[in-house]
């Protein structure tokens, strides 16, 4: 793991040499589209496999529906559901997986890790270097875990893990949907305080449902109801909808966790709440702000700081191949919100619009979204990482073995790690 006093331009050397590289080659500065969309040029493309596997027992007995052609149980663990990304100082890049399967009920043989993965953009490969598997061997979850009686090994039906940061202590925070809760391990993955609950900040207490915190169907506190309309019912917050996005900020002194959906009796459907949590004190300070989605029925897939002010947050529709229609990376400025703390954003890429000039994707048969204009058509983008000032890493989350939205109906989606060079710069700390 990177040291925690590593400067950037040191745990990000390698990488940022190939970008150097490939910019010298490009235009200062593309011309927008017609549409005021900023044009975004695609730098370079690795995949890593749909059907790359892991060391670990079986998984996937409980899994049903359409698997695109694969069969379960697996033999092993996939590598797959990235759901957030942080680069390593050895220049590879620590990927988090979520819970497994999608849901609590499908993945509890599902052990929850964050994977080291290679990516070589010249080779366009990405490999599998080692994990690390999250853990609770002293007992601080405060309710039954699948693993209770063993060595403990968090899995799937325990938390989903969907966002996470290394703090300048070299621990590691993670924002997980079940809860919500905020995750505390250390960095061999195991956890250093209890699960930490999410407040409802006085402006959200009115649609909270008589709740202190924000709590989702999944939430421990419902698993002795009936069914599952009955902890709908008992929730304030929909299922799938926790800390899908969280950011730490340049200082690394605050994080700042997004839900991913608004409070299920919120008026208000496209707002999402962000809360700033204090790691010194580890509490929340109080602060908060509201994303404004553009449709109540998008999602957001991660929350990446620029800065101590500045971070930028992917927003998609649920499409995928060719229903896909939005999947977008905005920009925001917490210093830039109106009297009720709804953030203004700006349009930094349009993920179904980028520009492959140079031919590092090409046509084919069954694909859709590759060649000159390059898409990503993929119904979850869950990691956005600065590489550069005008340089972003993006990769999709393939939810394997569901997911087919770049070969529909023919294979699993693979996790495409995408370069993207912007056209102005971005004001890194």
């Amino acid at each position: 793991m990177r040291h925690p006093n590593a400067p950037r331009a040191l745990w990000l050397l390698p990488l940022l040499a190939l970008v150097v590289a490939l910019a010298a080659v490009l235009p200062a500065v593309l011309p927008a589209g017609a549409d005021d969309t900023p044009y975004v040029r695609l730098l370079g493309r690795a995949v890593l496999p749909a059907d790359t596997f892991a060391a670990g027992p079986p998984t996937g007995f409980a899994i049903t529906g359409n698997t695109n052609g694969r069969t379960v149980p697996f033999a092993s663990h996939p590598v797959q559901g990235i759901s957030a990304v942080l680069p390593k100082w050895n220049g590879n890049w620590v990927a988090l997986s979520d819970n497994g399967f999608g849901a609590k009920a499908n993945s509890a043989d599902y052990r929850l890790r964050w994977y080291e993965l290679a990516a070589d953009f010249n080779a366009g490969t990405v490999k599998t270097v080692g994990y690390t598997e999250l853990s609770d061997p002293n007992g601080l979850v405060p309710f039954p875990i699948v693993n209770a009686a063993g060595d403990r090994v968090l899995t799937g039906a325990d938390f989903d893990p969907e966002s996470f940061r290394q703090a300048p202590d070299g621990s590691w925070w993670v924002g997980e949907e079940f809860g919500p809760y905020l995750l505390h391990f250390d960095a061999e993955g195991r956890l250093l305080d209890a699960p930490i609950a999410t407040p409802v900040p006085a402006a959200l207490l009115p649609f909270a449902r008589g709740l202190a915190t924000v709590q989702s169907p999944d939430n421990p506190a419902f698993v002795s109801l009936p069914s599952a309309d009955a902890r709908r019912a008992a929730a304030n917050l929909p299922s799938s909808r926790g800390f899908e996005g969280m950011a730490l900020n340049a200082s690394g002194t605050k994080l700042y966790p997004l839900l991913e959906g608004p409070l299920l009796d919120d008026p208000v459907r496209n707002r999402l709440l962000i809360q700033e949590f204090d790691l010194a004190s580890k509490a929340y300070t109080g602060k908060l702000w509201f994303y404004p989605m553009e449709s109540s029925s998008n999602a957001i897939g991660e929350l990446t700081a620029l800065n101590d002010n500045e971070f930028i947050v992917i927003e998609r529709d649920g499409g995928e191949g060719s229903s896909a229609r939005f999947k977008r990376i905005y920009k925001l400025d917490l210093r830039n919100a109106d009297a009720a703390g709804t953030l203004r954003k700006e349009l930094l890429v349009d993920l179904m619009q980028i520009g492959d000039p140079d031919g590092i994707t090409a046509d084919e048969a069954g694909a859709i979204g590759l060649g000159e204009v390059f898409k990503f058509p993929f119904v979850t983008i869950e990691s956005v990482y600065p590489v550069g000032a005008r340089t972003l890493l993006v990769i999709n989350d393939n939810n394997y073995p569901f997911s087919s939205g770049r070969r529909p109906g023919l294979a699993p989606d693979d996790s495409e790690f995408i370069l993207l060079r912007l056209p102005e710069a971005l004001d890194l700390d």
